[in-house]
């Protein structure tokens, strides 16, 4: 019977990027970038990678349809190297990919790999793929903005709020992404806004306006893993591990028939259950610390903390309202200013919210550190409401 992976594989090293406008460098450039960070950090020879993982999501505008990118870029020693692609939740998926590979004894130390080259588009936007017969015959003019808020529209309408109490909240996660994001120097949109901007700003796809929708970015982040014994062994006394990293994609259900109804993530319940049975988390209320979750939009991360377990049906608005997921709050949510401010280069999110639980456990914050965290949270999310891929990972600090 599978036992799951809750503290057999330690985290020794990360590095990330400044994720930006990244003009002045290429997918490669900022590879070696956030690698290098990664190698010091863990302080081992790049020639002590047994197999790496590379996450790129848009492949024509960043690194092509392979991995050799990577293996190229940091001249690793002819080991295997893997492309993986998971729509957002690609950064995760080549976390996973090397903590499976170490937990299952395949190797002694794995490099995994985010990155995103988007704006050399000149497309403000999400690029568009070449269009195919899915899209052509299931998703006539669909966009993410739009998909998402049809989200906030059902929850409204599920929960009995007016779109104008929903907008209040929203505003309030807004306004705090970019507080969090002010304090992170990494991090691509670092201004202060008031609720007042963020619910006079254009609207994009009613009811989210410009303030409700993250950005595209140019970055790249990554982790280096092994075991505890290993990361002992090499003189780590301090070091993360993983708690539990589980996925659940969607199978067809919500746009098969009626049983959803249009006002929650299901995938992102069935992970979220599956992660906290693994690390072994009977209330996770009391347990997690803090939380970097998938906010493409200010609707997405309010609906989040009630699939995610943190806020009763219904009681999300309130929740983030009272402040509950700000910095001071009882379990504070994207203290590095998240997807909506520190950026959203597809390939990289997964592994760069790791990067800031990783900080925060290690007590490297800086000016956003909190208090002696111990559990920390992540959830990737990849696609559309009614078609995704959910993922949550739990870290904590080694025993």
């Amino acid at each position: 019977m599978a036992q799951g992976i809750c503290d057999r594989v330690a985290i020794i090293g990360m590095g990330c990027t400044r994720f930006s406008e990244r003009w002045d460098a290429g997918p490669e450039d900022l590879m070696v970038e956030a690698v290098g960070e990664a190698l010091a950090d863990a302080g081992i020879a790049r020639d002590a990678i047994g197999a790496a993982w590379l996450g790129v999501f848009f492949d024509e505008q960043s690194t092509g349809k392979s991995a050799l990118p990577l293996s190229m870029a940091l001249r690793l020693p002819n080991v295997p190297v893997t492309r993986v692609e998971n729509l957002c939740a690609t950064g995760t998926e080549a976390l996973r990919g090397a903590v499976y590979a170490v937990a299952a004894g395949a190797c002694d130390i794995a490099l995994a790999v985010g990155v995103e080259k988007l704006k050399d588009t000149g497309y403000s936007g999400l690029p568009e793929r070449t269009k195919g017969t899915f899209e052509d015959l299931y998703l006539p003019g669909s966009t993410a903005p739009g998909a998402f808020a049809q989200l906030a529209s059902a929850y409204a309408a599920r929960h009995g709020y007016s779109i104008d109490q929903l907008r209040e909240a929203m505003a309030h996660i807004s306004v705090k992404s970019h507080e969090n994001g002010a304090r992170n120097p990494k991090a691509h949109l670092r201004n202060r806004i008031t609720p007042a901007q963020v619910l006079a700003a254009p609207m994009i796809a009613y009811p989210l306006g410009v303030f409700d929708c993250c950005g595209v970015s140019d970055g790249a982040a990554c982790a280096i893993v092994t075991t505890p014994e290993k990361a002992r062994a090499l003189g780590k006394r301090d070091f993360v591990t993983v708690k539990a990293l589980q996925l659940a994609p969607s199978n067809g259900v919500e746009m098969g028939h009626q049983s959803w109804d249009g006002s929650y993530t299901l995938t992102t319940r069935l992970a979220a259950a599956r992660a906290f049975a693994e690390a072994g988390i009977a209330r996770p209320r009391e347990a997690i610390d803090l939380m970097e979750v998938h906010d493409c939009f200010s609707i997405t991360e309010l609906v989040l903390m009630e699939d995610l377990g943190f806020s009763d049906p219904g009681r999300a608005p309130h929740d983030v309202l009272a402040g509950r997921y700000d910095r001071d709050g009882d379990i504070p949510c994207q203290m590095d200013g998240g997807l909506k401010c520190f950026g959203h280069p597809i390939g990289a999110t997964g592994l760069r919210m790791a990067y800031e639980v990783y900080l925060q456990l290690l007590g490297r914050a800086g000016e956003r550190q909190l208090k002696s965290p111990a559990l920390g949270l992540t959830h990737n999310l990849g696609g559309i409401p009614n078609r995704n891929v959910a993922s949550v990972a739990i870290f904590g600090l080694a025993a």
